[in-house]
C-alpha cells in the first residue's frame, strides 16, 4: 500500500510540474509570429492553416473584423504575443484549459473586393497530433465572427 501511494504522489507531482512548464513555457515573437500565407505546413498533424480560396471572406472592413477576432480570442483567453489590430496581422496564444498546452493562431486580414479573407494558421507547440483541437478553434473563431459582421 505505501508503495502504490508513493507511485500516486510521484504521478501527481509529475503531472504538476509539467503543469506548470507547459503554462509557462516561453512563445517567442519572433518564432511563432509569422504570416500564414507563407508558412510550410508542418509533416505533423497537429495544425489546421486557411489560406487562399479555403480562407473565409468576411462582408467588413479589415479594422472591424480585427477588433471581432480580438474579441473572441480574449474570451476565450487567448493573448496577443505578436502584430497589431491595426496591421491586420496578429499571433495569438491559446492554452489549453487543463495542462495548458500552447497553441500558436497567427492570423492575417486580406482586404479584398467583396471584404476581408482571414487567413490562419493554428498549431501545436508540443506533441505530434493535437486531436483536432486548432481545425476545432479555427472553426469556433470563424463561426463566432460572422455572427458578428455578416457572411
Amino acid at each position: 500500500m505505501r508503495i502504490a501511494l508513493i507511485l500516486l504522489a510521484v504521478i501527481v507531482a509529475a503531472l504538476v510540474g509539467a503543469a506548470l512548464y507547459f503554462r509557462t513555457v516561453a512563445m517567442p515573437t519572433e518564432v511563432w509570429h509569422v504570416d500564414p500565407a507563407t508558412v510550410t505546413p508542418p509533416e505533423s498533424p497537429n495544425f489546421e492553416l486557411l489560406t487562399g480560396a479555403r480562407a473565409p471572406v468576411f462582408d467588413t472592413s479589415a479594422a472591424a473584423l480585427a477588433a471581432r477576432i480580438d474579441a473572441i480570442a480574449t474570451a476565450e483567453g487567448a493573448t496577443l504575443i505578436g502584430g497589431s489590430l491595426a496591421d491586420g496581422q496578429m499571433t495569438y496564444v491559446a492554452r489549453s484549459r487543463i495542462m495548458g498546452f500552447p497553441d500558436a493562431v497567427s492570423i492575417r486580414l486580406v482586404p479584398v473586393e467583396t471584404g476581408t479573407r482571414m487567413e490562419v494558421f493554428s498549431r501545436a507547440r508540443f506533441g505530434h497530433s493535437d486531436m483536432g483541437v486548432n481545425a476545432a478553434r479555427v472553426a469556433r473563431w470563424v463561426a463566432a465572427a460572422r455572427e458578428g459582421v455578416g457572411p
